[in-house]
């Protein structure tokens, strides 16, 4: 398997990538804010993404989102295929993700919005706490696209104070260094569950 930063090469795998993030909304009936064909692709083309593969099958992504002008990034549309679920494959994913984030904004708070355990557990690992809403980014363009999101009237109904998902945020002069754990070929290799059996997005 390969966990790679994105690029033109990935672009094959964005319909795909696109109608498992809507499917996975639908299934689970919690929030996965739908992103355009259009958006994803200039994600990916920008390299503010990370794309798994095996095989020149699409395994998982997640992409890079910045916001209140670059104070704030958010890791966002972790999404796994369902065919390599459970095999640990969303930690590894989401730690390469956290990782071009710090580096390509060293000093920008890291956010994000979930209902999964699994990706909740992932946070907390890196470093995330559990914040209230008035501690993320308060820039309109990120509240604007979770009106795809099944939960949007449950949002505005609480006055963008909480939803259903839960809010966590790493604050880089809290934390000493990176928290995120250097991915190694050896756990690449051992994704098949392991080491995390238990991991699904």
């Amino acid at each position: 398997m390969e966990i790679e930063i994105s690029s033109d090469k990935h672009l094959l795998h964005v319909n795909e990538i696109q109608q498992e993030m809507y499917d996975s909304a639908q299934r689970r009936g919690t929030g996965i804010a739908k992103r355009s064909i259009e958006y994803l692709t200039k994600k990916i083309s920008e390299g503010n993404a990370v794309v798994a593969t095996e095989n020149g099958d699409w395994v998982g992504f997640c992409y890079i989102e910045t916001w209140s002008h670059g104070q704030f990034v958010a890791n966002s549309g972790l999404i796994v295929s369902p065919d390599y679920r459970n095999r640990g494959v969303a930690t590894l994913i989401k730690n390469k993700v956290f990782q071009l984030s710090r580096e390509k904004y060293p000093n920008a708070k890291v956010f994000g919005l979930t209902t999964g355990l699994a990706v909740m557990k992932i946070n907390s690992d890196l470093g995330y706490k559990p914040v209230i809403y008035s501690e993320l980014t308060q820039d309109e363009e990120f509240w604007n696209g979770c009106k795809n999101c099944v939960n949007y009237e449950i949002l505005m109904k609480k006055e963008r104070k909480n939803c259903l998902c839960t809010a966590m945020l790493f604050v880089p002069e809290n934390n000493d260094k990176v928290n995120g754990i250097e991915i190694k070929q050896s756990e690449i290799d051992c994704y098949n569950g392991e080491k995390e059996s238990n991991l699904s997005v």
